[in-house]
């Protein structure tokens, strides 16, 4: 079950939403896109910071265990929260030794006043889903929909749209990324076709985890190519009017993606799926198996 101090709730949401944009160098950072979750603990080497941004209608999620410092990341769409949810639970006690002292902290932030209420049943959902775990579980920030509403020019927006978790402190920050790799089209055709949510990244080794995904040729797809930018956005996002600028770009290069890979076979040979791991550099690089 989920408890939490709503006197306290309303104000830590404005405080949050009041902190400065931390912008996180890419060589410390292990970016999760929609509809996917990663989990790691503070002895990681290769990760930093885990961030998520783009998030209108979308909550992203952190969950943290005080006592191992355990923690994971997710951006949820909705598109099975009641699934998600244990999923997420388990990615944190999984790597926690929870008779260690401590207890499990939950972040929530995104969302806002859309007018089809995307943003409200979502919120509701992933409450009711929490509320529902048998673990006890205490809501720290809940900076969502009406909480991380703002309007700008006659239309609601959020306030927030993009944070970051300290993997070593667990500080929880508005933030924004302009590097959202590794395999970022691929991730993206994913999600684009349908794909559930997936955890992406293995701690124990390092290695950033994408596939095999399964999509089939559909060519009708390069008939949004030929459209404006303002059909693009009417039809393909849950919140036209709050979308950040690069939107309709992102939707373009995932569509010419797919377009470009008819059938995902060819991307995951053997059925494996692709692993990148950091380099001394810093970025994030393809390993091939043997």
């Amino acid at each position: 079950p989920l408890t939490y101090p709503w006197r306290h709730l309303k104000e830590n949401a404005r405080t949050f939403h009041s902190k400065p944009l931390v912008e996180i160098d890419p060589k410390c950072l292990l970016y999760v896109q929609q509809r996917e979750f990663a989990a790691t603990t503070p002895s990681d080497n290769c990760v930093s910071v885990i961030g998520s941004d783009d998030a209108t209608t979308c909550h992203l999620v952190v969950l943290q265990h005080t006592g191992s410092g355990a923690v994971c990341l997710a951006h949820c769409d909705g598109s099975s929260t009641w699934s998600e949810v244990p999923l997420l639970v388990k990615a944190v006690t999984s790597l926690s030794n929870i008779r260690k002292e401590g207890r499990l902290e939950l972040h929530l932030v995104g969302g806002f006043n859309d007018e089809s209420k995307t943003s409200h049943k979502l919120s509701l959902n992933i409450l009711a889903a929490f509320q529902k775990q048998k673990e006890e579980i205490h809501l720290e920030t809940c900076c969502i929909t009406e909480m991380n509403d703002i309007v700008v020019d006659g239309s609601h927006r959020p306030v927030v749209y993009g944070i970051g978790v300290n993997v070593k402190t667990g500080d929880v920050f508005p933030s924004s990324f302009t590097h959202k790799g590794p395999a970022e089209e691929l991730r993206s055709a994913r999600t684009f076709t349908g794909g559930e949510m997936a955890d992406i990244y293995d701690s124990s080794r390092g290695l950033v985890k994408i596939g095999p995904c399964n999509w089939s040729p559909n060519l009708d797809i390069a008939f949004w190519l030929s459209q404006n930018d303002d059909t693009i956005l009417k039809y393909l996002s849950t919140s036209p009017m709050a979308e950040p600028p690069h939107f309709v770009q992102h939707m373009k290069s995932t569509i010419q993606f797919l377009l470009e890979h008819p059938n995902s076979d060819s991307l995951f040979p053997g059925g494996q799926p692709q692993l990148y791991h950091r380099t001394e550099r810093g970025d994030w690089e393809r390993v091939f198996q043997p």
